[in-house]
């Protein structure tokens, strides 16, 4: 609407300010195209502050945006990005400023690409194909390496060179295939599964040199990504330059920064394989010496003790010890003995002095009835009675009168 004014009855600045501030408002949300050339984002503020300027007519305004809104976008957008942002004009009354609120930011070009891969990228991810554990080791020494490259490319010579000087007798099994273009993706994953489908290849190495986002797009694919993670023989992706990071790296078992990389980590260096085992070999005989000189002071150490330098000496020294011990031993037995045959002859003195053949040898008799009793007193027998006399020489028969 139009505002009445005139000379005499000028509006003032801050009320001009409202008005424009008022007519902004009715306006709705528009997608504005642009390039971001400053970037403010504070750790932990909430608000991303950002200008958008259009390099035709030189001219810039200042766009937020709450920290959500970008972070959607951060790996893919930064200064210097072409983007376009749905926004909604804000005029800042007090400054007389303008503004535009952003609700959505999409990048542009490159820049979109990059954000369509990075989509590609968390959904196979998410399938766990880039997962740490998938990986497989390389082989130490290979026998036969496939190589999947351009014809004639300097990614090729790279490669074969760098090999061949570390190893001279590495052996290659090449397959020259489109790199870029609408026929790389296709040739190069029939490339990976005739090399996977060789029992002699023990690895693949998948080589490109360096180039823009769209060259190395076919490293990106999905179906390149999938028929490499399906292989079972381990594959080495040496694709670009160090920067240059392709979906191949993240599913490849090994990622090399750049096709001579690829080479050194697949071949080892036979003059640094020598001097390893030069070294190995020479530690292993100072372990063989320093053992054998070990043992020879142990055994010297043996040798000079009295025992074995003189084995018969400690028997000559018992000898004597032994001889002691068993005159020793035979002068108590033999005191034990003249002992005991002492004591057996008095004990057996002493039975015959109490014994009752003694007593017959000195003319005494036994008189025995016919049942075996002694007789002890005179009462004990009967007139005729027959008794047995038992003398010192015999025995006879008695027979009582009275």
């Amino acid at each position: 609407m139009a505002v009445n004014s005139t000379p005499e009855t000028p509006l003032p600045v801050g009320e001009v300010s409202r008005l424009i501030g008022g007519w902004i408002d009715r306006l709705g949300a528009v997608w504005v195209e642009g390039q971001i050339t400053q970037l403010s984002r504070r750790p932990g503020a909430g608000v991303v502050f950002l200008t958008l300027r259009d390099p035709s007519y030189d001219i810039s305004v200042s766009v937020t945006c709450f920290r959500q809104v970008y972070d959607d976008v951060a790996e893919v957008v930064s200064e210097g990005a072409r983007v376009v942002v749905l926004a909604k004009p804000e005029w800042y009354a007090p400054r007389g400023q303008l503004s535009l609120r952003a609700t959505e930011i999409r990048p542009v070009g490159v820049g979109e690409l990059l954000a369509r891969l990075e989509q590609l990228k968390k959904s196979l991810a998410a399938e766990g194909l880039f997962a740490a554990e998938r990986k497989r080791p390389l082989p130490f020494l290979p026998q036969l390496i496939g190589l999947v490259c351009g014809r004639a490319s300097a990614a090729e010579r790279d490669v074969l060179e760098n090999a061949r000087h570390r190893w001279p007798a590495v052996r290659f099994e090449v397959r020259n295939v489109p790199v870029q273009g609408v026929h790389a993706v296709p040739q190069v994953v029939q490339a990976v599964k005739e090399l996977d489908a060789l029992d002699d290849v023990d690895v693949i190495i998948v080589a490109r040199g360096g180039g823009s986002v769209e060259d190395l797009l076919p490293f990106s694919d999905e179906q390149l990504v999938r028929a490499v993670g399906a292989c079972r023989t381990p594959v080495v992706s040496a694709i670009g330059h160090e920067p240059d990071t392709p979906l191949l790296d993240y599913v490849a078992d090994l990622r090399a920064s750049t096709p001579t990389d690829a080479a050194k980590k697949v071949v080892p260096d036979v003059g640094e394989e020598y001097e390893r085992v030069r070294a190995l070999r020479d530690r292993a005989r100072r372990c063989v010496e320093s053992f054998l000189q070990r043992e020879e002071r142990g055994l010297a150490h043996a040798l000079a003790r009295p025992s074995i330098e003189d084995p018969h000496r400690m028997i000559d020294e018992r000898a004597d010890h032994v001889a002691s011990l068993a005159d020793r031993a035979r002068r108590t037995l033999g005191h034990l003995l003249d002992r005991a045959d002492s004591e057996l002859t008095h004990t057996h003195a002493r039975v015959v002095a109490l014994s009752p053949a003694a007593t017959l040898q000195r003319g005494y008799a036994v008189l025995q009835k016919a049942d075996g009793h002694v007789v002890r007193a005179p009462d004990e027998v009967a007139a005729e009675e027959t008794l047995r006399a038992r003398v010192a020489e015999g025995e006879f028969v008695v027979r009582v009168d009275a």
